[in-house]
C-alpha cells in the first residue's frame, strides 16, 4: 500500500491498512515524533470496532483494547524502553506471543523481538496536514 492523505481520509486509509494487514498478528509503526502514528491507530481501533478509549500507552507500555473484528488488540508504545531486556521485563514478549493482534510505536526499540513476518507501516510527514503511508517489510 502506499497513499497520500490528510486527516480527512484517515478513516478510509485505516480500512485500507486492515484490508492489507488483517493477517498478520504483529504491526510496527516506523515514523518521526508527531507523524501521527497514535492518530492512526487510533483510527484503526474505531474501524475495527473498539469502544473503549483509545489512547497513547507511552507510560504503560502496553494498552489492551476489545474489538469485535479483531478481538484482542495490544497497542505498544516502545518509545520509552531502552532495549529488548527492558521490553521483555515490561511483558511485552507474552503480547507478541498471544494470538492478539499488537500495535506497535517505536518498534526499533527492541526490533530483534519482532517476527519475520511483521506487517511493516511506514508514514512520513510531507507537511502539516498531509502524509504519505506505506507499507513493506523493510526496517
Amino acid at each position: 500500500m502506499d497513499a497520500i492523505f490528510t486527516l480527512k481520509q484517515l478513516g478510509q486509509v485505516a480500512a485500507s491498512l486492515w484490508k492489507e494487514g488483517k493477517n498478520k498478528k504483529i504491526w510496527s509503526f516506523h515514523a518521526e515524533m508527531g507523524s501521527g502514528k497514535t492518530t492512526l491507530i487510533h483510527a484503526l481501533c474505531e474501524e475495527l470496532g473498539v469502544k473503549s478509549t483509545i489512547s497513547s500507552p507511552t507510560f504503560a507500555i502496553i494498552n489492551e483494547y476489545s474489538s469485535p473484528v479483531a478481538g484482542t488488540i495490544y497497542h505498544m508504545d516502545w518509545y520509552r524502553l531502552k532495549d529488548e531486556e527492558e521490553a521483555v521485563n515490561a511483558g511485552v514478549e507474552d503480547s507478541l506471543l498471544s494470538q492478539a493482534y499488537c500495535l506497535i510505536e517505536w518498534p526499533e526499540k527492541a526490533a530483534g523481538l519482532l517476527p519475520d513476518d511483521a506487517f511493516h507501516i511506514h508514514i512520513e510527514v510531507l507537511d502539516e496536514n498531509t502524509r504519505r503511508l506505506f507499507t513493506g517489510s523493510e526496517m
